[in-house]
């Protein structure tokens, strides 16, 4: 299973997720036979290579709060 796949976040995939909606949209019996795996493999891999990116700036940005949080705390405590 993938996450929905036309939201704001997986605007790098678009191309390969149009392929995947045309396979798709081939019929049945051509997704059922799997010829569309290959089409789903690249967008499976292009999305995994976004939550990534995304997980790794939100990783930064909770270093960078809670840096920001200890060093109020610390003034606060030296303040004290």
């Amino acid at each position: 299973m993938h996450p929905h796949l036309h939201t704001k976040n997986n605007r790098g995939c678009e191309e390969v997720m149009a392929a995947l909606d045309e396979c798709h949209a081939q019929g049945f019996l051509h997704k059922i036979l799997g010829n569309c795996n290959g089409a789903k493999r690249e967008v499976n891999k292009c999305l995994r290579a976004e939550r990534l990116e995304r997980t790794a700036k939100n990783r930064e940005k909770a270093k960078e709060k809670k840096e920001r949080i200890q060093r109020v705390w610390k003034e606060i405590d030296e303040e004290s």
